[in-house]
């Protein structure tokens, strides 16, 4: 059993950054595939990015050169670093994550029907 919690969200100005994060706590969650997901107002869950046990990493290509996904071992933490922010990046970002055999993830981008724990989400709104 797994805990989320993200911080790091806010309000920012298109070509801003915002550095989030995810506290992982109640398991060992070195064996998890971990990820980040967004939901725009009136739009489905995507997958943003994820990462497995050996940081190998997926992006969606709305993303890629523009946001950095990592994590820490040490301090139990996910980290989305959001860079060139554009007002169509305003949603709510989740940090998710699932179980799997040595810690790797399925291929290709995350999809919400494998991740089994969610957090509640920190908003980030970007204005033009």
């Amino acid at each position: 059993q797994l805990t989320l919690v993200e911080s790091g969200g806010g309000s920012v100005q298109a070509g801003g950054s915002l550095r989030l994060s995810c506290s992982i706590s109640g398991h060992t969650y070195i064996w998890y595939c971990m990820g980040w997901f967004r939901q725009a107002p009136g739009k489905e869950r995507e997958g943003v990015a994820r990462i497995d046990k050996d940081d190998r990493i997926v992006y969606i290509d709305s993303v890629k050169d523009r946001f950095s996904i990592s994590q820490n071992h040490a301090n139990h933490t996910l980290y989305l670093q959001l860079n060139s922010l554009k007002p169509e990046d305003t949603a709510m970002y989740y940090c998710a994550a699932y179980k799997r055999p040595g810690g790797l993830c399925r291929t290709g981008l995350p999809k919400e029907a494998d991740f089994g724990y969610w957090g509640q989400g920190t908003q980030v709104t970007v204005s033009s």
